[in-house]
Order: C-alpha cells, then structure tokens, then sequence
C-alpha cells in the first residue's frame, strides 16, 4: 500500500508540474513526457561506458575519417542555421514588438532581438502562437534535438577504441544537456534562457570547424595554428553564460516566468567553468598537454574530438 500511494503521489505531483508546461511543444517528437528521452540518455551511457568498449575489446578499431569529415561539417552547417534562426526571429519579433506596443499595454511582446532587441537583461518568454514566437520554440525544439545528434562524438570515440577519451566532463555534458533541455523547450522556449544555446552555437561553429579540418589530415596541419584558443574560447562562454544569466539576482521587478532554469543554468555555466578552469591548468599552466600544433612533433591522427563538454583537443595522447 505505501509503494502505491508513493505512486500516485509522485504522478499527481508529475500532472501538477506538467499543467504548466507550453502546450504549443506538447505533441512535439520527445515532448510528450521526459521517460523516451531519459532511456536515450541511459542507454547512451550504458554504451559509451560499458557495453561498447566490451564490444570493441577484441575487434579492430573503425577508421571514420570520411564519417568524420562529413558528421563534423554537418553540425557546424547545423549550428550556423541555429544561430540563423534565432537571430531572424529576434529581429522580427522586435519589429513585432514595436507595432504591438504602439498599439497599447495589454499586448505582450517582450521579446526583441540579441543583435537588434534583447535588451541582454531581463528578456521574457513569448508564448504566443505569432509566427515568430513559434519559430522560436521551434528553434530551441532543434537545438534540444542537436544535442542527441552529438552524442555521437562519443560513439566515434568508442567505435575508434579512443577510449581515454571518453571522461566524465565529456560523457556528464552529452548527458545532462538534453535531459535539461527537454525541460526547456517543455516549459521556457525563448526569452533570457536562451542566450547560452544562441553562444553555445556560435563556439560549436569554430569547434567543429577545427574538428572537421583534424579529420582531414595532416596537410590542413598549417591551418590550425588557433588551436591553442580553442580551450580559451570555451572559458570565455561559461564566463559570459555565468554573467548574463546572474544579472537577473540584481534586476528589479523582473517577471521571468521560470526562474528556476536561471538558477539551472547559473550552476551549469559555474560548474563547467570550473572543469575547463582545472583543464586549463593541468594542461597548459601545468604543461601536461601542451598543444601539438604549437610543438615541433610528428602530427598525430587528429579526428573528431571532444567538441563540447570535453576540452581535450588532441585526440590520439
């Protein structure tokens, strides 16, 4: 009996917490309810932990370089359309904006631009069913998807028995990103919250570039002398992430309908900040593993590397 009430406790408490979610993402793929994204995330785990490098143990490692080149690229032609989206959508929603508050108070756009209207301080959710706020939801819908596409950077490493290459920073970022982000597009698409996917874009267009000319050859070896920033420019985002969304603690009035994803993405931005900050020291303060392209060795067989949530840049050590 107490198993039971249990139950029913936790599920009247689960309908209690869904009748707030946005009903315009409901009967979206993977909205319905978190279970179908969790077993994902389980069985990505189980595999990337476990069950793929058994499998590999006694096999040959899969060359990928073409698969490589190709997945690269593509999340980088995927993260330019992102930030594309975002940024149309912003732009129209301002001009939205503008026509709707000049009709009077009642109409609630608070949405504007990052480039042309964020205000990039206290920006409110547009849950309207207008063209733009419906690109908008529709965009962090397509970002959420992103993040199972690049659960893939694991699987390669697996298939390719780089197994060193599989820690927790990387695995804990490719696991706790979509299981979050299904609550935002369930509850918050838009507003302040999505700076950090709109940045995250940006620093995945660089990231991958530089993976998908690794995956390449050695020839492209003279046109990756940047190398070395590539750590520093994940620093840089966790910094901005972490100052943007902590403006909120000190913003009068500000009505952002879910708070909750500010402390969430507060801690998320503090604690990778805090990962890289500690890479960075073993790495390059340290001198543990100093950037390849910087030293005069052999070039080693570069390929798809950590991307995001792992900053390990050199991919056979």
């Amino acid at each position: 009996m107490e198993l039971y009430d249990i139950k029913s406790s936790a599920l009247l408490m689960y309908d209690g917490f869904i009748q707030n979610a946005d009903s315009r993402t409901k009967n979206w793929l993977l909205m319905s309810s978190p279970v179908m994204q969790s077993v994902v995330i389980v069985a990505y785990i189980i595999f990337v932990m476990s069950l793929g490098p058994r499998i590999m143990e006694n096999r040959k490692a899969f060359d990928l370089k073409g698969v490589l080149v190709v997945y690269n690229f593509s999340v980088v032609a995927l993260s330019l359309y992102m930030c594309y989206e975002v940024s149309r959508h912003q732009q129209s929603s301002h001009a939205a904006t503008t026509r709707d508050v000049a009709k009077g108070p009642t109409l609630n756009f608070a949405m504007s631009g990052w480039g042309t209207g964020y205000s990039f301080h206290c920006d409110l959710i547009d849950y309207s069913e207008s063209p733009q706020a419906m690109r908008m939801a529709a965009t962090c819908w397509l970002y959420y998807f992103s993040k199972f596409i690049e659960m893939l950077d694991t699987i390669f490493f697996v298939l390719r028995k780089k197994n060193n290459q599989v820690t927790f920073l990387h695995v804990y970022h490719h696991s706790i990103m979509p299981f979050t982000w299904w609550f935002g597009v369930r509850f918050a698409p838009g507003g302040m919250g999505t700076f950090h996917a709109m940045l995250n874009c940006v620093v995945h267009v660089v990231m991958y570039s530089y993976y998908g000319l690794t995956a390449l050859g050695p020839k492209y070896q003279k046109y990756l002398w940047w190398k070395k920033y590539l750590t520093t420019i994940q620093l840089i985002q966790f910094v901005m992430v972490t100052t943007h969304i902590s403006q909120y603690f000190f913003i009068r009035d500000c009505s952002y309908q879910f708070p909750i994803f500010i402390y969430i993405i507060g801690l998320y931005g503090l604690i990778f900040l805090f990962l890289f900050l500690n890479f960075w020291y073993h790495a390059y303060t340290k001198g543990k593993r100093l950037p390849k392209v910087l030293q005069a060795q052999t070039w080693a067989h570069h390929s798809n590397g950590v991307m995001n949530g792992n900053a390990t840049h050199d991919k056979d050590d």
